[in-house]
């Protein structure tokens, strides 16, 4: 089982450009957010697709580490709580939406990977897919002075 680190430094690795980094601050939320509006229909009891996948991926974040899947948790709540409310609007605005983050999204991942000259790290491992929303954290984290321990053992691994 990888831990936080393994994860982050393996995903870190194929996004060394500075450009390609806010390129997925922008796209990262974006697709997650498409992906929340597009699963919050058919809902089942009051429970959506969507609410299913964050529940996965909090899981999933829980186990890495305590603190930053508490905040992902968060996060991923809002996302699901802003895709319900997107898809409660009629099928075409609804379907608008959702599609719509999704390729402007990916537009922006594509554009990142173009000036990084690598192609996207869920290529070689899908679990690149759930662990990108978290590098973007963890990189806005660092952006504020957070978590140098956490920059530090990942350099340490890329190097």
């Amino acid at each position: 089982m990888k831990s936080l680190v393994d994860h982050l430094s393996q995903y870190a690795a194929y996004h060394r450009d500075r450009r390609n980094i806010v390129s997925h601050f922008i796209g990262i939320p974006l697709i997650v957010i498409a992906v929340a509006t597009l699963l919050s229909r058919p809902q089942w009891a009051g429970i959506s697709p969507a609410v299913l996948v964050m529940l996965a991926s909090a899981a999933f974040y829980l186990r890495l580490e305590l603190r930053l899947g508490l905040l992902m948790t968060v996060l991923l709540g809002l996302s699901v709580w802003l895709g319900h409310t997107l898809a409660a609007l009629s099928t075409a605005a609804w379907l608008g939406w959702g599609v719509g983050l999704f390729v402007v999204g990916w537009v922006f991942q594509f554009v990142g990977h173009y000036y990084e000259g690598r192609k996207p790290a869920f290529i070689d491992d899908v679990t690149g897919l759930i662990v990108g929303p978290l590098f973007v954290v963890v990189e806005l984290g660092f952006l504020l002075g957070w978590r140098g321990d956490l920059r530090r053992a990942m350099e340490g691994r890329i190097a």
